[in-house]
């Protein structure tokens, strides 16, 4: 039988990258803050672009100075997410933020990007049992994702790499490279 009663809360264990059982009072409720500030974003957003802002910086964990988010955006936690400085994100960024996200400075998201970090067991019992995990996601500086493109869990994407619209990035990715689907095709230079 599976034990996750070693004295740590679920939250310490997600953001261990251990497995956790996210209906958890304290994550659900995080769960819940999260779900609540991005409706808000997501409904301020084309309105009223001071407030959006304001809502901007308490939906992100660490946001950099310059930032452009286009609604909608959509986390699970939001405290485990970092944009750098000058990045741009455009519309329908999906960020499950079971584990850290970092995004560096200078990178340019495009649209319909997912960035993901949650992972489930392989055995169906402790699936079954609700347990899930997580393994964090980096990009360096400067990084652009064309549209589509979805990062897998534990990946990390070098500074000024290229990955191309619709690619499913599954590996990590060297700095300095241009690739799709996921995959070096030359080098910059």
């Amino acid at each position: 039988m599976l034990n996750l009663d070693d004295g740590r809360t679920m939250k310490q264990r997600m953001l261990a990258g251990e497995l956790y059982h996210a209906d958890d009072p304290e994550l659900a409720a995080g769960a819940e803050r999260a779900t609540r500030l991005q409706a808000d974003y997501n409904a301020t957003f084309p309105v009223d672009g001071e407030r959006a802002s304001e809502i901007l910086a308490e939906l992100i964990g660490s946001l950099g100075e310059g930032v452009a988010v286009k609604a909608p955006l959509y986390v699970d936690y939001r405290s485990n997410i970092t944009i750098g400085a000058g990045t741009f994100v455009n519309v329908g960024l999906v960020a499950l933020d079971v584990t850290p996200i970092t995004i560096g400075a200078h990178c340019q998201i495009g649209p319909n990007v997912q960035l993901l970090t949650p992972t489930h067991p392989l055995d169906p019992e402790p699936r079954r049992a609700g347990c899930e995990a997580g393994e964090p996601i980096t990009l360096g500086d400067n990084v652009w994702l064309g549209g589509g493109v979805i990062v897998c869990p534990g990946v990390t994407i070098g500074e000024n790499t290229v990955v191309g619209a619709g690619a499913v990035v599954t590996k990590d990715l060297p700095s300095n490279v241009v690739g799709n689907p996921a995959k070096v095709i030359r080098t910059l230079d």
